[in-house]
């Protein structure tokens, strides 16, 4: 391990590999703010690229840090505008956007960019010391205990519904699940509440909802209510440019934050299929069901802890997600699938003998992305009084400008048109629903995982013929009690809260 260590450090600090850390973390960081685009789309294009650069090293090098520089990046349009950058950074725009309706965006993109620092950091830090252990880990999960995770992360939904609202946030999540059933099903390749329309068998793109759900409504209301634009106004963003630092008491209120999600959100990422937005969605819902009384209630209005959990969260996990890439050759999303691909382009087969036969490769990797988390916080700090002034552009310019990155990433994503049609129908939903103060994010919650829900699910039951793996299956039985509890330790903790408010009512 330690020869391959100083192999890595002198693979990576070479003047290309150097060059290519920079290089990819500016890209990913330009592309990642950008709502519709995600790393998928560039590191799909820049295969070529990376196969004419002749050094597998200088390739990886260079692809990883449009990943991670996308999943960093990615938070400046979703605490600007409401519209997130990539999927791993939804969860960000809960607290980051009513941060910048505050005044306060200047100082939501510096916490965002010193949690994405210290969540890719410490996963580069935990991603060398225990890969070869984790990646044993990983192979321990099978599909019904991906199941079990998927239920853990559903019965989180009481972290995205405020005081009252659980009831709403049930049936938010449940109408998620049912948007998530069109289209044709894995196991049986048949098509589904699809209405004849043969567009619909891919299903609803992930981007057209999440572009649905919160940035056209955004825009809308922007349209429907002249005050809501004038409290966002120039006056705010003067003020909020000057509103860069974080004082002591808030330095110290996110530590603990970023140093649970640092490690919970690399482990989710470790796991094949889970993910940056899965971990990003928990991490906010651990944080929050943690969270007691008024620092609680701040949740969703504007809390500094619930833009560092998801921005820790999805870093820390794309970090992780390398785990399984490299030392198993299992992708653990989609980007890391096109990552997979360009390996195999670039004629480096990855799994267990990676590290050992091509270490140079496995451990240059690994350096680069401490190079890169320094590499990104340079380049964003200095940047934030700078891309803070979108605010500070006019609404009358702004909102064409939200609705055309929104109509384009939903394009994009699907290069289809009916995705446009899609986007207009369900933004026109999600506004009255909004209206009628609806959570939104449970549904988003409940789309994301209700596919991977229903196929692991079916995979389980046709290997145990039946639901016998609930019991036989230590882990999945662990996860799935973890899974009452998130229910049960919220509902209990609000119970209490209420007989004790009666009771001093009734001393009084």
């Amino acid at each position: 391990m330690l020869d391959g260590i100083i192999i890595g450090l002198s693979t990576a600090f070479s003047f290309q590999n150097l060059i290519m850390v920079v290089a990819g973390c500016l890209l990913g960081t330009l592309i990642g703010m950008l709502p519709g685009l995600g790393p998928m789309s560039i590191i799909a294009i820049m295969i070529p690229i990376a196969i004419k650069l002749g050094d597998p090293s200088a390739a990886l090098i260079l692809l990883a840090g449009v990943y991670y520089g996308a999943i960093f990046g990615g938070s400046t349009s979703s605490i600007l505008i409401n519209a997130p950058g990539v999927a791993g950074t939804v969860a960000t725009s809960f607290d980051g956007y009513p941060m910048a309706r505050q005044g306060k965006a200047g100082k939501a993109l510096t916490i965002a960019a010193i949690a994405s620092f210290a969540g890719g950091t410490v996963g580069a830090v935990l991603l060398m010391a225990f890969a070869p252990a984790l990646a044993s880990f990983a192979l321990l999960f099978h599909s019904a205990e991906y199941f079990a995770l998927m239920v853990v992360g559903l019965s989180a939904i009481a972290a995205f519904a405020g005081s009252g609202q659980v009831a709403k946030a049930l049936m938010m999540t449940i109408l998620g699940l049912m948007l998530a059933t069109v289209g044709e099903s894995a196991l049986f390749n048949a098509p589904r509440f699809t209405l004849g329309l043969q567009d619909l068998q891919s299903g609803i793109g992930f981007i057209t909802l999440a572009m649905a759900l919160f940035a056209l409504p955004e825009a809308l209301f922007l349209v429907l209510d002249p005050k809501r634009a004038k409290r966002g106004g120039q006056g705010d963003a003067a003020g909020e440019i000057k509103d860069l630092r974080i004082s002591g008491a808030e330095a110290r209120a996110i530590a603990p934050v970023i140093a649970r999600q640092s490690v919970q959100s690399f482990l989710i990422g470790v796991l094949p299929g889970a993910g940056a937005t899965i971990a990003s969605f928990l991490g906010y819902a651990v944080e929050r069901n943690i969270a007691k009384g008024k620092e609680q209630a701040e949740f969703g209005k504007g809390s500094i802890k619930g833009v560092a959990a998801p921005e820790t969260a999805n870093n820390a996990a794309c970090t992780g997600s390398f785990v399984p890439l490299l030392t198993l050759g299992i992708p653990g999303s989609g980007t890391t699938a096109i990552l997979l691909g360009a390996l195999l382009a670039i004629n480096v087969a990855p799994g267990p003998r990676l590290m050992v036969d091509r270490p140079e490769i496995f451990w240059s990797v690994i350096i680069s992305m401490y190079l890169g988390n320094v590499v990104l916080l340079i380049l964003n700090l200095p940047l934030i009084p700078y891309i803070a002034r979108l605010l500070a552009v006019p609404r009358n310019y702004l909102i064409p400008f939200i609705l055309f990155f929104t109509l384009m990433g939903a394009y994009i994503g699907q290069n289809n048109a009916t995705e446009l049609l899609l986007l207009v129908g369900l933004g026109s939903v999600a506004t009255i629903l909004r209206f009628a103060d609806y959570p939104v994010a449970p549904l988003l919650i409940g789309f994301i995982l209700g596919g991977l829900l229903e196929n692991n699910f079916a995979r389980a039951v046709n290997l145990t013929d039946g639901i016998s793996f609930i019991w036989e299956r230590p882990m999945t039985l662990g996860l799935l009690i973890v899974g009452v509890l998130l229910i049960a330790v919220p509902a209990y903790r609000s119970r209490r809260a209420a007989a004790r408010s009666e009771g001093v009512a009734e001393g009084d």
